[in-house]
């Protein structure tokens, strides 16, 4: 349970990091791409000191096609919640990104025909709900007025929802087709293709951009750590979650929007309505019960 809990501080503090990046001259690839480029190295490192055995060329023919393919969505999804998290409120950004389960639950209606379960049917409504309060659609909270409210965080809850999605169909795909991979090879793999796939949008956009502006020095520490976070959170989740054997908690990780609102409070002054916070607590608790019961099943 403790472990979890790590967990989600470590990603939700990654998410908080990448932030304080971000505001300091630091672009989503170059982030991607220093996250991405580290974890599977330090990935990579495990799977040699442990022994694990990985050939490509012993793959099926099927796994040989979806392997690549979930790491560009991987890679897809981290450049659009970076993007989200450069344009929202980190905790908003995460509570946005935190539909995923509804996406995964299209996606496995439409790509395997398989009917989502009456718990995923109740909680899709109470998450919606809470998303929209969250969110402060009518722009209320905010003083704006809907119109101004969204021209102001449309472009980053689409960023969100985009993230969503590909990482909803990434777990399905994950799911059905290459379940039988060990998950530290299939994570460096995946790690790996979505460093490649920030590597492209970089040199697309004239190459990495490195910390600048008045305190370049917060950039490197924002970079830094996210880095060492990320890094830190994939070594933790696939070394020490296996032996423990507790997928079935595994909801608990979805506090991770909670600590982040703490955390973005404490260190970047980022603030939320009050309405906003009982909205984020509805998608979180939704989340959590959905994740237990699915779990538990």
């Amino acid at each position: 349970f403790f472990t979890l809990l790590l967990i989600a501080l470590v990603m939700g503090a990654n998410h908080v990091a990448a932030r304080l990046a971000f505001n300091n001259g630091v672009d989503v690839a170059t982030a991607v791409v220093f996250r991405s480029a580290v974890s599977a190295t330090v990935l990579a490192v495990i799977i040699r000191l442990q022994g694990v055995p990985f050939r490509f060329d012993a793959l099926t023919s099927r796994q040989r096609r979806f392997v690549p393919l979930i790491g560009l969505l991987i890679g897809f999804q981290s450049l659009t919640i970076y993007s989200s998290v450069a344009r929202l409120p980190v905790a908003l950004a995460l509570l946005a990104f935190n539909t995923y389960p509804l996406c995964a639950a299209f996606w496995d209606r439409v790509l395997y025909g398989k009917r989502p379960d009456r718990s995923m049917l109740l909680a899709m409504p109470v998450i919606l709900f809470g998303l929209a309060l969250a969110l402060d659609v009518a722009g209320a909270a905010s003083g704006l007025g809907a119109g101004a409210h969204w021209a102001k965080i449309g472009v980053g809850v689409a960023f969100a929802l985009a993230a969503a999605m590909l990482f909803g169909v990434a777990m399905i795909l994950t799911q059905h087709e290459i379940t039988a991979l060990d998950g530290r090879v299939r994570s460096c793999t995946t790690l790996g293709m979505a460093g490649l796939v920030a590597i492209v949008s970089a040199a697309l956009h004239g190459g990495l951009q490195l910390p600048s502006g008045e305190h370049p020095a917060l950039g490197w520490a924002g970079l830094g750590m996210l880095t060492f976070l990320y890094g830190t959170a994939f070594t933790i989740m696939f070394t020490v979650l296996p032996k423990l054997g507790v997928a079935g908690n595994s909801a608990i990780m979805n506090v991770e929007p909670v600590f982040a609102l703490v955390l973005a409070w404490l260190i970047l002054g980022q603030a939320i309505a009050p309405i906003q916070i009982v909205g984020a607590v509805i998608v979180v608790a939704a989340v959590m019960v959905l994740g237990l019961r699915r779990g538990g099943s």
